[in-house]
């Protein structure tokens, strides 16, 4: 764990399963989808999207990952801290921020079975669509690395920026 504190913290978890070495293949395609993914999009834009959409699905190791990586390229703790409400808090974000991380909660919660119009719409006022269709992208990695990472329970606390990055 990388906390600089020296309380008596529950022991770490185990994981269940080291997915990457059992399914090397899977997890080398996943790599590549997650760099073609990115293409064309603002990085700053993408660890803010990673990060609701592991909020959401309650990733912690993408949590770890994803926070540690924005931290390191600038971003303000306030901001990060405040996506778990940005709703409340949308004067920290952009137009084009919100309408991406709408979009991210209306691709990871598909609750109703769809993604709604109007959220389509305002994400596709800020975003050319070859960048909308990037960012879609984008959330459907993030989702995809979510799911392995709470099915096989990986251990958050370990990463390094730059150590390796998804």
């Amino acid at each position: 764990m990388t906390t600089n504190d020296a309380k008596d913290y529950a022991p770490e978890h185990t994981p269940r399963l080291d997915w990457a070495t059992h399914a090397p293949e899977v997890y080398k395609a996943m790599v590549r989808l997650d760099a073609a993914s990115r293409r064309g999009l603002d990085a700053d834009l993408l660890e803010l999207v990673k990060i609701r959409a592991s909020q959401l699905n309650r990733c912690a190791l993408c949590l770890d990952m994803h926070a540690k990586d924005a931290l390191a390229a600038g971003e303000s703790v306030e901001r990060i801290v405040q996506l778990a409400a940005w709703e409340e808090s949308r004067h920290f974000y952009t137009e084009k921020e919100l309408a991406a991380l709408e979009l991210t909660e209306a691709v990871t919660v598909l609750t109703d079975g769809f993604v709604p119009d109007e959220v389509y719409e305002k994400a596709a006022e800020h975003f050319e669509e070859a960048e909308l269709a990037q960012l879609i992208a984008a959330i459907t990695v993030i989702n995809a690395w979510n799911r392995f990472g709470v099915a096989t329970r990986q251990v958050p606390g370990h990463y390094t920026p730059g150590q390796f990055s998804h």
